[in-house]
């Protein structure tokens, strides 16, 4: 691994304060543990049914996470730092939100173009005019952070509409708890369990101004099919609250109604885990049959929260993406603490020619992709597959998006051949209602092949336990 790439445990020849107690434990772990202990994780995995989904490759789409049993370890002063700086950026992008589907504020002071806004695919003309309770749009907020060095994080995307992950974060813990309990023991490891809690009480703390007494929360689902289902059932599980399709709700008067095995039941807060053209027939897409006829009319008059917001994913538009340090300036009159990645604009001429000229050294994105999909690691790329890109970017250049090459920091992981470093990034889960709060911790994304900079598991990537130390 060259040396260009920050190492999170070792120093040159010294080991970083926040793993000191794991050095030990990996050196002298035999290998035939190690290979008994993996095998345990994948058990447990499967035993739990942690998949993900992939689509269009043949054969049964669910797939079940690697998993490396070598955690990825914060200092608390570290992660101070990094939690500062996360909600700054979900009050900036909430106060964004606001604005855009209000006055625009930030446009008419030319801050950020009109067009960009309000000619973009996630804009919901649907939202406008109407403000959601507490004035929050997103509630769920994914960071995806990288780091190039011992102070050095950058922002690689926000997601605001329906991050994914969590579920790992959570059963990532209590697998590693499982199999290595002296390692809790031995170090203070701030807990990410009341994840759940949190969650749930943000949402009711939303609630919208015709409910009454205690909120009744569901979360709406596309299916079994949908690639993140597990996650779905799992936290409705945890929360104590229904998981529910489309077909199992219905509006009725100024509310919406759970068909139970009881008679119709009110709900008032709905984390929704579909895209807004499936949300509602009778306002987006007219062919959807996952979704609510009547939904918005219900809350748009007060009568629900949908949780995130429609229309919230303007917020996270890669192109939009270039301007949230702007946004923190110019909503909350502060200075980022996280800083975001260099970005350029293919929509920009000078920007484009920059990129077609450059397309060896860079990264290129679709604006709306996700998954690690629909992009160009130049540095990874063949000729021909450069030339196709290129080709892709002169016809649509409004669809991409470029940036450097990081040197991704690297954490030990668990290889065939012992223990070698991998590039990781990271997503903290920053909830947002009445206040803003996340746990100590997060999903730790990891390029399991060896120089692959692609953490998406999608992709190949896998996931580690994160853990932030108390007092280190």
């Amino acid at each position: 691994m060259p040396e260009r790439y920050f190492n999170e445990m070792y120093q040159g020849d010294h080991v970083r304060p926040p793993y000191a107690g794991l050095d030990a434990w990996a050196r002298d772990m035999p290998d035939e543990l190690r290979t008994m202990k993996q095998s345990e994780a994948e058990t447990l995995f499967r035993r739990i049914g942690i998949t993900f989904a992939v689509y269009g490759e043949g054969g049964s789409p669910d797939r079940l996470i690697p998993f490396d049993m070598f955690p990825r370890v914060f200092s608390s002063g570290e992660w101070n730092r990094l939690e500062r700086g996360i909600k700054q950026r979900a009050r900036a992008l909430n106060a964004f939100l606001a604005d855009v589907y209000d006055r625009g504020e930030i446009v008419r002071a030319g801050r950020i173009p009109g067009p960009l806004v309000y000619m973009n695919d996630a804009y919901e003309i649907a939202a406008s005019g109407f403000t959601p309770p507490q004035g929050v749009f997103s509630h769920i907020v994914g960071i995806d952070l990288v780091r190039t060095g011992p102070d050095e994080f950058y922002v690689l995307e926000d997601n605001c509409r329906t991050p994914s992950g969590v579920s790992y974060m959570l059963e990532n813990r209590e697998i590693m708890m499982r199999m290595f309990p002296q390692l809790f023991q031995q170090n203070r490891i701030a807990p990410v369990e009341t994840y759940p809690a949190l969650l749930k009480r943000t949402l009711a703390s939303v609630a919208p101004k015709k409910c009454e007494g205690e909120p009744r929360v569901a979360i709406l689902t596309p299916g079994h099919f949908n690639s993140a289902y597990y996650e779905h059932s799992f936290l409705a599980d945890m929360m104590g609250v229904d998981l529910c399709e489309g077909q199992d709700l219905f509006v009725e008067g100024d509310f919406c109604w759970m068909r139970t095995t009881q008679g119709p039941r009110k709900v008032d807060v709905i984390y929704r885990r579909l895209d807004d053209a499936f949300l509602d027939p009778l306002c987006f897409r007219p062919d959807s049959m996952l979704g609510v006829p009547g939904l918005m009319n219900v809350y748009r008059s007060g009568g629900v929260s949908i949780c995130s917001a429609p229309g919230a994913g303007v917020a996270d538009d890669k192109a939009i993406y270039t301007y949230v340090p702007e946004m923190i300036r110019f909503y909350l009159g502060e200075e980022p603490i996280l800083r975001n990645v260099p970005t350029w604009q293919c929509a920009k001429a000078d920007d484009c020619a920059y990129v077609l000229e450059h397309l060896a050294e860079l990264v290129v994105k679709e604006v709306h992709g996700s998954g690690g999909y629909g992009m160009l690691v130049g540095p990874k790329a063949s000729r021909a597959e450069i030339e196709a890109f290129a080709a892709k970017i002169r016809a649509r250049p409004e669809n991409y998006i470029a940036q450097p090459t990081l040197a991704l920091s690297t954490c030990p992981t668990f290889v065939d051949e012992g223990v070698a470093p991998r590039h990781v990034d990271l997503r903290p889960y920053c909830l947002v209602g009445r206040e803003i709060e996340l746990v100590p911790g997060g999903l730790t994304r990891v390029a399991l092949t060896d120089g692959s900079l692609v953490v998406n598991s999608s992709q190949g990537g896998g996931v580690k336990d994160t853990w932030v130390l108390a007092g280190v």
